[in-house]
């Protein structure tokens, strides 16, 4: 039982929570940047799947894409910002709070 009665599900990022944008982050989390392609085939999901959500995670301010060549082909490379960063980190400390059934908002041990 939660001294502010709030479950620390009500703190997970709705941006982030959809799984296909979590598969995002995460992909790029463990990353400086990630092609297009990539992580297309690192997470399976289409290229428009995959375009729809990075709109939304870009629209956050989460994601940066940066477009150009390598040779005459196109690329498009995917970064987490500084705040995609952080939005994903206080994610995954939300997570664990909920695991950890500790509830609030302080953080759980690790």
């Amino acid at each position: 039982m939660t001294i502010n009665g709030s479950h620390p599900r009500h703190h997970l990022d709705e941006i982030i929570h959809a799984p296909v944008r979590l598969s995002i982050v995460a992909a790029l989390a463990a990353a400086e940047k990630a092609d297009f392609r990539f992580l297309r085939d690192t997470i399976e999901v289409s290229d428009s799947l995959l375009s729809k959500h990075i709109v939304t995670l870009e629209e956050a301010g989460y994601v940066r894409v940066q477009k150009g060549f390598v040779g005459k082909r196109a690329r498009t490379w995917l970064s987490l910002t500084d705040r995609g960063r952080q939005a994903f980190d206080e994610y995954v400390a939300v997570l664990h709070r909920i695991m950890n059934n500790t509830g609030g908002t302080s953080d759980a041990p690790h």
